[in-house]
């Protein structure tokens, strides 16, 4: 049996329109939509006050990292944040992480995801994502200076489906490592970018990053590229689809840079919180809307964040347009995981799930410190 739902506002094609009804049916599959003015008239139709969008989607989350939530102060800065997830990784039992991971899965699905491209370590927490309602994509990421091989990360990948493999970033493998990491991934690619000035320092060898590399003894065999996003574009063949995330100290050049090089439009996550959390540095908004570049949100993960939710990242963009806030939430997201024609909007034969935002302003259309997402189906 079919259900017709509507809300004060809908998101249709970019646009929060009023007066909408959309029919789904048993699959949750969009099967009409109708404008309509007396919707108050209509039998059988479903009003909840608010803002209804398709299922959202998580374009970078750490699920596997959820039991860390807590354990990592706030404002510790980008090289700090790195060292201290190291030191207190392996202080929890498999049962604490597992059932943190799930809990988080579960409120992610009631708070509106209906996607996350997922990063992980290991295999401990596949089972909760393969039993989730959330469709995952999974990447196993490679990192480390003294990391020669990928042969146990492609192992991993083959166990699970929807798997594939990502270097971590272009600080954290030598070159031949990440050269093969890319080559091996015909998904899609995801890589944290610039999330701080210490990365790019790094190719110029100063900051602390740099300074923590030679403490340890480690060196760099990447450093000829110059820049982060000059290693990408001639590492990766054009291709492929990749996802950048964080880019906080991207400048217009790196932009066009990466866009120039790959068939697919590069796909900016933005983390807001995390990065509050971290650092406090902002993310590259405008940067990024002055270059036409495709945006989406990410949560990061509990050890970078008080929540996962994507709501609460977009809180945390000043001066945007909602209908675009919501729409790098969702159809956003959907493109960066190359699954836009499935999720992401809110259009005829698509089975994108059907969230209603609650707690809007629906004078000045701006999301309030109430306002929640909650799923209808």
């Amino acid at each position: 049996m079919s259900r017709k739902i509507a809300a004060h506002y809908a998101l249709i094609d970019g646009r929060l329109e009023r007066n909408t009804i959309v029919e789904v049916d048993d699959e949750r599959r969009i099967v009409r939509i109708e404008q309509c003015s007396d919707i108050d008239n209509r039998a059988g139709v479903e009003f909840y006050p608010g803002i209804l969008i398709p299922g959202m989607v998580n374009a970078h989350c750490h699920l596997e990292l959820s039991y860390l939530k807590g354990a990592i102060a706030e404002g510790t800065g980008f090289a700090g944040f790195a060292r201290a997830i190291g030191s207190v990784r392996g202080n929890y039992r498999d049962e604490e992480r597992i059932t943190a991971a799930a809990k988080a899965d579960a409120t992610m699905w009631e708070e509106g995801v209906e996607a996350v491209l997922d990063i992980a370590n290991d295999e401990l927490v596949m089972g909760v994502k393969e039993r989730s309602h959330i469709r995952y994509k999974s990447l196993f990421e490679i990192f480390g200076l003294t990391t020669t091989a990928i042969n146990k990360h492609l192992a991993m990948a083959e166990r699970h489906p929807h798997s594939s493999i990502t270097p971590h970033s272009t600080y954290s493998l030598q070159d031949q490592v990440f050269k093969e990491a890319c080559a091996a991934n015909d998904s899609v690619i995801s890589i944290h970018l610039l999330e701080s000035d210490d990365e790019g320092n790094l190719y110029n060898k100063r900051g602390s990053l740099a300074e923590w590399y030679a403490r340890m003894g480690w060196e760099c065999d990447f450093l000829h590229y110059g820049t982060p996003a000059r290693r990408i574009v001639e590492s990766i063949v054009n291709d492929r689809r990749v996802v950048v995330v964080h880019g906080c100290k991207a400048t217009a050049e790196d932009v066009a840079r990466l866009d120039n090089h790959f068939k697919t439009a590069v796909s900016w996550v933005l983390c807001p919180e995390s990065n509050r959390y971290i650092s406090g540095i902002k993310p590259p908004v405008e940067v990024l809307r002055k270059a036409g570049a495709q945006i989406a949100i990410g949560s990061d993960s509990l050890s970078s964040a008080r929540t996962l939710s994507l709501i609460d990242n977009l809180r945390q963009i000043d001066d945007i347009p909602l209908e675009e806030l919501l729409g790098w939430a969702t159809i956003g997201g959907a493109k960066a995981l190359g699954m836009e024609d499935t999720i992401g909007s809110i259009s005829v034969g698509k089975c994108p799930g059907l969230v209603i935002i609650e707690g809007a302003d629906l004078h000045t259309m701006r999301l309030t410190e109430e306002s929640h997402a909650r799923r209808l189906l």
